[in-house]
């Protein structure tokens, strides 16, 4: 069989349609071919004239040897950099029957409670575990990192003030990304960030402070007693959000009990392969007082007409697609998949498992922190958790992380010393290996240290309240309860295991098996996100062939992978036309017009760029009235910065003065931003640049290979023209083709991963 043959295999396989009912959907519509098809309904001023150059395709076994290659550029050293990403164990249950089961991660979003109360139970037992462990009787399902939770948070203080207050303080001790997220979402909306020592913020907050970020434990693993701290802000007008670790907090006393009004983190160590970095889903609970401020959605419970309880989205808070231009946050959607993950890692273990691993956990670094300590280095003092950072000159750091490199290690390095952050996976020789890159020697048996070791938690940030008492968390402890409640769950989900799911706007359609294979391989899942660079040479490579791809489909000169969901998508690509403006000295260039039938994230995402939106009327059939958008771009002409405009619209319709739109936005000094929502209909046969777009975000999940995952995990990377690129992080504006190094390799067989620890134990 010839590689066209297997490729043509593949897709006549994955394309799920037959020709006869490819001949019957035609037929209805009344058109004798695909070809006249797209004629009538694509215009012919906007059609590509040539085909994609994205090279021939291959079959599904090549592909899977060539990523195989890719994983194998990859070099997994035992990472203990922690900065809110560690490894863990993966219970094999929700492993096979979540991650990798397409029952789960090609489930409708719930929208529809009626069809979706399985996602939505698991939902709600994601929320149980954060509301207990955070000691805050509110929390959502619906945050995408921690950084972004920060943010959030924040902006919920702001809003708690009626934006009377605009000043925020953040503690020094939060992660390095977190701060500079919080900095990045500031400051179209002229918020005034301000880091101080985590020690000094009690009295730095002023009558102007509407939050204060505190860190618990902070990023060098220091775990502070916050009442006193809090308290005092709150004396002052402010309110306080708590960054924090749920694994830390089966030990430690919960935010809520100190006096916190927001808790906020990452639940990728529940059960969530780093993945070099996402997706993972965060958290975040609150007040009840708060629960109008708070972004995203809630899960509630109710009682059904038989007394049965019953799911639903409580206060309907996809709040932009009611609100609008007035909304504060573009969050709509949520790492579904990976919380349904963390919740059901938490269901698994129940309290005394979870405690057990912290306590596990904690033991271990109280072993190391000993163990360096009577090798004579200056440990860091004070309460810990996981993490611990030991001060070293620069000549010690350096000769320290050459030996750890030698032998497979990555450790946290700061300006003045080193970090070490264990997680669920450390084993004792894994210590030992750490001590004896810090000594230069073997390390000692360290077994009766070990055994001798307790708990070494100051008294007052010692956890006194129980969690997760409801009886879902103690009832299936043997793998065959877990499955059968697992499955129970997914039976009442509509995926596309059931049927079709003709939904325009979430463009349901199915993973291929094969591109779901290299999710779980450890070469892919186990990397973390800032081990050295040169560790990620396949991920590298991956995403530059990516990019280079994604430049060929939409036909723009760079292309940015940062964004990871649609709406941080609009956002991104926002901000890159507010640095365009802001450089050409032309700031006063806030107002961006939106079409009425646009998706409510693009008001919202357009508010937070500090934009002032001005709405468009649509005509009864969805198209954009020229008349009226003409009228307004003219009125607006002196400050307009952009418009979003969906091609195809939300009717799904072309319409065909898309490039009369966008000459006209650009004669106004303008730029378009296109919402790529429905690119799928384009690829193949027009780009968004070649219309005249000067940013258009992509749905990895709609229009390629993420999978849905009931409504997330997500991504979705932009598309920027040059003179836009330097406004854009994390462009790749070269075209690499590293595709031809690994197929000139005749799609080689998978070598042997480089494993830099010991495989057993």
């Amino acid at each position: 069989m010839t590689t066209s043959e297997r490729f043509s295999a593949f897709v006549s396989r994955h394309i799920g349609p037959r020709v006869a009912d490819i001949d019957a959907m035609l037929t209805t519509l009344g058109y004798a071919s695909l070809p006249q098809l797209i004629a009538d309904t694509v215009p012919q001023s906007i059609r590509m004239a040539q085909p994609l150059a994205t090279g021939d395709a291959i079959s599904e076994s090549d592909l899977v040897h060539v990523l195989q290659s890719y994983a194998a550029e990859n070099e997994l050293y035992r990472s203990y950099i922690g900065q809110g990403y560690y490894a863990c164990h993966t219970p094999a249950v929700i492993l096979r029957n979540v991650l990798e089961n397409p029952g789960w991660y090609t489930a409708y979003t719930p929208y529809q409670a009626e069809i979706s109360q399985g996602r939505l139970e698991a939902l709600v037992n994601y929320q149980t575990l954060v509301a207990d462990l955070t000691g805050l009787p509110l929390a959502n399902a619906s945050l995408l990192d921690e950084a972004t939770a920060a943010a959030e948070a924040l902006n919920m203080c702001i809003e708690a003030h009626d934006r009377k207050r605009t000043h925020v303080l953040v503690s020094d001790g939060c992660h390095p990304q977190v701060i500079e997220v919080i900095k990045t979402r500031a400051e179209p909306l002229a918020v005034k960030v301000t880091v101080v020592p985590q020690s000094d913020l009690g009295a730095a907050v002023t009558d102007d402070v509407a939050g204060v970020l505190l860190a618990y434990p902070t990023t060098t693993g220091r775990v502070d007693d916050l009442r006193a701290m809090i308290a005092q802000c709150k004396s002052r007008g402010a309110h306080v959000a708590v960054a924090t670790d749920l694994l830390a907090l089966c030990l430690l006393e919960a935010p809520g009990e100190m006096g916190a009004d927001i808790a906020i983190g990452s639940a990728q160590r529940f059960g969530v392969p780093m993945g070099f970095g996402g997706p993972h889903a965060a958290f975040m609970a609150t007040r009840e007082e708060f629960r109008r401020q708070m972004p995203g959605r809630i899960i509630g419970v109710s009682r059904d007409a038989s007394g049965q309880p019953a799911y639903r989205l409580a206060l309907q808070t996809r709040e932009q697609h009611i609100r609008r231009e007035k909304a504060t946050s573009n969050i709509c959607t949520a790492q579904v998949l990976l919380a349904v993950m963390a919740s059901m890692y938490a269901v698994y273990h129940g309290p005394d498992g979870l405690t057990a691993i912290a306590r596990r956990t904690h033991h271990f670094a109280v072993v190391l922190a000993g163990a360096l300590k009577g090798a004579g280095l200056p440990v860091d003092g004070g309460t810990f958790f996981d993490t611990i950072k030991v001060g070293l000159a620069a000549s010690a750091r350096e000769q320290v992380v050459a030996r750890a490199r030698e032998a497979g290690i990555n450790l946290r390095i700061y300006p003045d010393g080193l970090g070490v952050a264990l997680d669920e996976t450390t084993v004792l020789s894994d210590v030992e290996d750490v001590v004896a890159a810090f000594t230069g020697r073997e390390a000692p048996d360290l077994q009766p240290m070990l055994a001798a070791t307790r708990d070494q938690l100051a008294p007052a940030v010692a956890r006194r309240s129980a969690f997760l008492t409801h009886p879902t968390f103690h009832r299936y402890r043997s793998e065959h309860d877990m499955l059968r409640y697992i499955s129970r769950l997914e039976r009442k989900d509509l995926s596309l295991t059931t049927s079709m799911i003709a939904l325009g706007s979430c463009t349901m359609k199915l993973n291929a098996t094969s591109e779901m294979l290299p999710v779980t391989w450890p070469e892919f899942s186990m990397l973390h996100p800032y081990a050295p660079a040169g560790q990620a040479a396949g991920y590298t490579a991956l995403c530059t062939q990516l990019a280079t791809w994604l430049k060929e489909i939409t036909g723009f000169a760079a292309v940015s992978l940062q964004p990871n969901s649609g709406a941080q998508g609009e956002y991104a690509g926002l901000l890159a036309i507010r640095g365009f403006h802001l450089a050409a000295g032309q700031g006063d260039r806030n107002v961006c017009l939106i079409p009425n039938s646009a998706h409510g994230t693009n008001p919202a995402s357009a508010v937070m760029a500090g934009m002032h939106v001005v709405p468009v009327a649509v005509a009864s059939d969805g198209t954009i009235d020229m008349a009226d958008f003409a009228a307004k771009a003219a009125t607006h002409s002196a400050r307009l910065a952009a418009v979003m405009v969906t091609y195809p619209s939300t009717h799904g319709v072309f319409e065909e003065n898309i490039k009369e739109l966008c000459e006209l936005v650009h004669g106004h000094g303008g730029l378009v931003y296109m919402d790529g929502a429905n690119m799928n209909a384009q690829v193949g046969l027009c780009r968004p640049a070649d219309i005249g777009a000067d940013v258009c975000h992509l749905n990895l999940h709609k229009t390629f290979c993420i999978p849905h995952g009931g409504g997330g995990p997500g991504m979705g990377p932009i598309g920027v023209t040059a003179a836009l690129a330097p406004f854009c992080r994390g462009t790749q504006p070269r075209a690499m083709a590293p595709w031809g190094r690994f197929r000139r390799r005749r799609l080689a067989r998978r070598r042997s991963c480089r494993f830099h620890f010991r495989t057993s134990r």
